[in-house]
């Protein structure tokens, strides 16, 4: 795809899937792309914090870049998250993304830990530097996670100064907020303002400008309705949608985490496993019973794709 296109929609998040012994289960891997994309998405991210890749080793990162790429073979846009701290790995992660055919990768603010955290002025660099060794955008993700907090002035000068850096994952507290006043700071330089955080600001965000929202894989054929339907000025019919699947959407959040996507996965036929890679903790059954009600209510994809 040219590098001119406007990436919009619903970009949800791929799972990393795995047997129970926690090795990787490529051809579940495959059948959850086959799901998604039949959700309807308008495109991918790979690698991301919610497909685990703070547990995947450098070797597992590069076979999954190339099974997923491979297998989506263009059918959606791919995003891939290639964030590190160290310049050099993120720059060669970068690399092989856009040579793999990526058509943005996502990064967040150089952080190692609670104390080790880039400045300004280290994070620009690093952007900087990035920028110059690819040819396809970069997404920054603006999340708690890092616990690098990213000023509107800072994220605008970004967006003006560096060309490549033109979209922004917004999931902060007050996101809204930050949309509304990022857009009007960068001006056309912000050409793609996301949320995040499985959608759970949705509305309010797209009413601040978002164009876009990175969510879980579990219920993408809900979401791409709201969007499109704001988006082509049908406000009301976009919240009625987004009030009936709020509870489902609240629950994943506040309850599950990346945890959720996977049980509902596996309950549907669409993977082998939903275990997550220790030392992260398996679903309690009450929240697993919880989030299978809701997702059963609304009749999910996901839950009948693989049966």
């Amino acid at each position: 795809m040219s590098s001119q296109t406007i990436y919009r929609g619903v970009f949800p998040v791929v799972p990393t899937t795995f047997f129970d012994n926690e090795e990787l289960d490529i051809e579940s891997q495959r059948r959850a792309l086959d799901c998604m994309i039949d959700q309807g998405v308008d495109g991918v991210c790979i690698l991301a914090n919610y497909s685990e890749q703070f547990l995947l080793s450098d070797e597992e990162r590069d076979q999954l870049l190339d099974v997923c790429l491979d297998h989506v073979a263009g059918r959606v846009p791919v995003i891939v998250t290639c964030s590190h701290y160290s310049t050099r790995i993120v720059i060669e992660r970068a690399r092989r993304a856009n040579d793999k055919g990526a058509v943005m990768i996502m990064l967040m603010p150089p952080y190692h830990g609670a104390a080790l955290k880039a400045d300004e002025t280290r994070t620009y660099e690093q952007l900087a530097r990035v920028a110059e060794q690819i040819d396809i955008p970069i997404m920054i993700q603006d999340a708690p996670l890092s616990g690098v907090s990213l000023s509107v002035e800072f994220l605008a000068r970004l967006a003006r100064e560096i060309s490549n850096v033109s979209y922004f994952k917004i999931e902060v507290p007050g996101a809204a907020n930050k949309l509304r006043a990022l857009i009007e700071a960068g001006g056309d330089a912000v050409v793609g303002p996301f949320d995040g955080e499985e959608a759970i600001t949705l509305m309010p965000d797209l009413e601040a400008g978002a164009i876009g929202t990175m969510s879980s894989a579990m219920y993408s054929e809900l979401l791409k309705p709201i969007v499109q339907d704001y988006g082509s000025g049908d406000a009301k019919a976009a919240a009625a949608q987004y009030h009936r699947i709020l509870p489902l959407i609240n629950y994943e959040n506040r309850q599950c985490g990346l945890q959720g996507t996977k049980v509902v996965m596996k309950e549907g036929g669409v993977i082998t496993s939903d275990v997550v890679r220790h030392p992260l903790n398996p679903m309690t059954p009450a929240s697993r019973k919880g989030i299978l009600k809701l997702a059963r209510d609304l009749d999910v994809l996901a839950l009948r794709w693989g049966k």
